[in-house]
């Protein structure tokens, strides 16, 4: 039993004080019914979900005045949405709140360019320029911050998290530093004073869709990050053991370089720490420089042109592969346009910061901050150390530019841009690829979505308590960072290790709604990044729709917890509740519904779209095992049906003896209408 003298416990208490601040009596206090934890697009996809479901008070608190994440925040303006159909790559099938964010992207790009994709972009048919996406994401939320129903707080870190027996029942939260409302849309809430200190939330619920998952660790529930070991999940590529050289090793972030076409040529000055034996892997004109340096054999060289003058005839993903045109955003010189429209921003792989091991004077910096810091996981550093790390990958990043614009004259002619009202007109946040990974009910690993195939086909695990569909390959940008003759304080590069890496093919999945609900903390749902995945996983499951559909999907099953006044584990064992909730989402709530079965020939707005995810999840009817496409025109022959009607429940059978669909659509529109989606059971996972 733990026991302290009386000058312990006072020594105890002065030291807590020093690390949970007092709240002030000028502090504002809230209640919410659902408090959601973060700005970006899959917090932004809860909350508004939320409220169009109803839920009455809904709190949406963000580090910093941006909403959108991906779209806006980190400067990904190129929607990363790809997929292979028939050997060529294809859209995947866009659905929810994600699709209504497209339509608006592409109804902004036609109103400001007369066309909906504006860019002939290597790596994107969408894009959007992020003050356009900040714009739009201030529109998804304004009709709920009119009806009271939502309410939005800027500028705000968690630092304490309050915990009722096993419940999350509150978040604390300080003021983020160096906090800007010119971040932000002009129209955007302005929220509680500025000058607060702190902010109190105490919440029905809470999900956390922040980028490290800051809740989720302050309230004690169980979390992992880094690599895992091949002995938890018998993953093919999962390291045999964790070791001090792999156990901080994720997918890299990226700080991204938004630039504008600019009326006079300049260069950018060099940031400070810059050399350029750090770039000269960036593209095949200096490949004699970067031979010559010395770099060990199987870091990253990008064999590829600085600068190519084309539109992409072939669609995204066609050659030339180029930096220039890799992330266009606007496309002004062939679409004789004035200069100054020309957009485009830096996402090159050589521009990834390895979150393995640090550069010897960030090394230095954090265990300035606390010794050991620098051995800490990236997702395990406070808001402050992590800031240390984030001003080395924006030098790096401007390094890049710098690096282009000697190199290739083109490149003169593009500033960095002013609209994201940052001092040094860079994103306000990183584009994070992996972070903290929840311990949830289930977690999904490599051998459920890998396939040996080129073409992607169902994955082998297809859960009955599915909330959204996806697929993406395991991508892996280059985990660890390689220093020129093995010295910290020299110059570096990246480099892949033999298993993770951007060609792992894999096949159609869904995700599960035991991934968003954590194995013992109740009160408490993930989102965003911070879900039941293996870290090999994650690095096919970041993408910003599917982020959004995450958001949708779990602001869904914490309405019906509020609801019933039921905690999420309870949700996830009770199948009649889970149907109701597949239903809302495939059915759509005030917008598109959500992808569940991922069909590629399906769009919400098909008369087949509910029915077909619905009575394929509850396995009445059943997928093409060599196909993704539903056919929904096709043929049913009579003893095809007849094997429907017998997998049906009894009660329906008669029924439907007398249909006689024509088609698959009517098929298992008549199936949806004979058996109601909450009295099917789900098999034992």
């Amino acid at each position: 039993m733990f026991c302290c003298s009386p000058t312990r416990l006072v020594v105890a208490l002065i030291l807590l004080a020093l690390v949970v601040p007092v709240r002030a009596a000028d502090s504002p206090r809230l209640e919410a019914d659902l408090l959601v934890v973060g700005g970006g697009e899959s917090a932004v996809a809860a909350a508004v979900q939320a409220a169009r479901l109803g839920v009455a008070r809904v709190v949406l608190v963000s580090d910093i005045a941006m909403l959108g994440g991906q779209f806006s925040a980190e400067g990904v303006g190129n929607v990363d949405e790809w997929t292979t159909v028939k050997g060529k790559r294809a859209r995947f099938p866009r659905s929810g709140m994600f699709l209504e964010v497209a339509h608006a992207i592409e109804e902004t790009n036609r109103r400001k360019y007369g066309k909906a994709e504006p860019a002939n972009s290597f790596c994107a048919w969408l894009t959007v320029e992020p003050r356009e996406a900040a714009r739009i994401f201030e529109e998804l939320v304004a009709p709920h911050v009119a009806s009271g129903r939502l309410r939005i707080e800027r500028g705000w870190e968690p630092v304490k998290v309050e915990v009722a027996g096993n419940r999350v029942t509150g978040v604390t939260f300080a003021r983020s530093a160096g906090f800007s409302p010119l971040q932000s849309d002009p129209r955007a809430t302005a929220g509680s004073n500025p000058n607060a200190p702190l902010l109190e939330v105490h919440a029905r619920l809470t999900i956390d869709a922040s980028d490290w998952g800051d809740v989720i660790q302050l309230s004690g529930a169980k979390w992992s990050a880094g690599p895992d070991e091949k002995a938890r999940f018998g993953e093919p590529s999962a390291p045999a053991q964790i070791t001090e050289a792999n156990r901080r090793e994720m997918n890299p972030l990226t700080w991204c370089v938004v630039v504008r076409g600019a009326a006079q040529e300049s260069i950018l000055p060099e940031p400070p720490g810059f050399d350029a034996r750090r770039y000269f892997g960036c593209s095949r004109e200096t490949r004699t420089n970067f031979a010559a340096t010395g770099w060990p054999r199987g870091v990253l060289f990008m064999n590829l042109p600085a600068f190519a003058d084309t539109t992409h005839p072939g669609g995204p993903y066609s050659p030339p592969v180029n930096i220039y045109t890799h992330r266009r955003l606007v496309d002004a010189a062939h679409n004789k346009w004035p200069h100054e429209q020309e957009a485009l921003f830096f996402n090159w792989p050589p521009q990834d910061y390895p979150l393995d091991v640090w550069p010897k004077s960030v090394a230095d910096a954090l265990d300035a901050t606390e010794p050991g810091a620098s051995k800490k996981n990236l997702v395990a550093l406070t808001p402050a150390q992590r800031r240390i790390v984030f001003e080395d990958a924006k030098r790096h990043s401007l390094g890049l530019l710098h690096h282009v614009q000697k190199l290739e004259p083109r490149f003169r002619k593009l500033a960095l841009t002013g609209e994201f009202g940052t001092p040094d007109r860079l994103p306000p946040k990183p584009y994070v690829r992996e972070g903290l990974r929840l311990e949830a009910l289930t977690m999904l690993c490599e051998q459920d979505l890998r396939t040996p195939h080129k073409e992607p086909r169902w994955a082998k695990l297809m859960p009955a308590d599915a909330v959204f569909g996806f697929q993406f390959n395991i991508d892996f940008h280059p985990t660890r960072r390689q220093f020129l003759g093995n010295d910290p304080t020299a110059p570096w590069v990246t480099i892949h290790t033999a298993t993770r890496n951007w060609s792992t093919h894999t096949d159609r999945g869904m995700f599960p709604l035991r991934g968003l609900v954590p194995v013992e903390r109740d009160g408490l749902l993930g989102a965003g990044k911070n879900i039941g995945v293996s870290s090999v996983v994650q690095s096919a499951l970041r993408l910003h729709g599917q982020m959004m559909l995450c958001g949708q999907a779990g602001a869904t099953a914490a309405w019906l917890c509020l609801r019933d006044n039921l905690q999420p584990r309870a949700l996830a064992a009770d199948a009649r509740r889970i149907r109701e909730l597949q239903h809302v989402l495939a059915h759509g709530t005030n917008g598109p519904g959500v992808l569940l079965w991922p069909y590629h020939d399906l769009p919400p707005d098909h008369p087949a779209f509910t029915a077909a995810s619905l009575m394929t999840l509850a396995g009445l009817w059943r997928a093409d095992a060599d196909s993704i496409f539903f056919q929904p025109a096709k043929a049913v022959p009579a003893d095809e049906w007849q094997a429907v009607v017998e997998r049906a429940p009894e009660s329906a059978r008669e029924a439907l003896r007398k249909s006689a669909p024509a088609t698959r659509a009517d098929a298992v529109r008549a199936l949806a209408r004979a058996v109601p989606m909450e009295t099917i059971p789900l098999p034992k996972p």
